[in-house]
């Protein structure tokens, strides 16, 4: 009778081993799997965000200074913000050509322009760009612009200046 006792006792012992060892394999399963619960999820809303942020209206652009002139194609989404490019041709200097990226406060077009110089497309460059939309135009302006960390900013407090820019873009027909 004692061995069977010690026979019952043992098995309940290794059960009982058996299993917290499967409680702790749970835990760690579910503490790993938790980061890629979250990443699905992560893609779907972003996947969600794209069907819903649709162009809702697309206007081309052109400005000439002298001997440069400039095209722009601006995409408005449902969500407010705008995309596009912009290409600059300069008479005596490689052309500009790229993206911008940004968002109208009011009636001023705040991108970040982010371009390659010429036919080098190894190094990207961005910049800050405003432009006031005035009488169905968007007039570039010029400011003061700094650099952090890698990143170009206008200053904070100095004023953007619309009169002293080149490039005053008029409404075209896209292509």
């Amino acid at each position: 009778m004692e061995i069977i006792k010690t026979f019952h006792l043992l098995r309940i012992f290794i059960m009982h081993l058996i299993i917290n060892h499967m409680k702790k394999n749970l835990i760690y399963f579910v503490f790993a799997a938790v980061p890629f619960v979250f990443a699905c999820n992560q893609s779907d809303k972003k996947a969600d965000t794209a069907k819903k942020d649709s162009v809702i209206n697309q206007t081309c652009y052109a400005a000439f200074f002298e001997k440069d002139s400039a095209a722009m194609i601006v995409k408005t989404m449902a969500s407010g913000k705008v995309t596009g490019s912009l290409l600059v041709k300069y008479a005596d200097k490689p052309e500009n050509n790229g993206k911008i990226d940004g968002k109208f406060n009011g009636d001023t077009l705040m991108v970040d322009y982010r371009f390659n110089t010429g036919k080098d497309t190894s190094k990207a460059f961005t910049n800050p760009l405003a432009f006031l939309k005035k009488d169905g135009k968007l007039i570039m302006g010029v400011a003061q612009i700094e650099t952090t960390l890698g990143r170009s900013y206008f200053v904070k407090g100095k004023p953007i200046n619309y009169e002293a820019g080149k490039f005053t873009f008029a409404e075209v027909n896209c292509k």
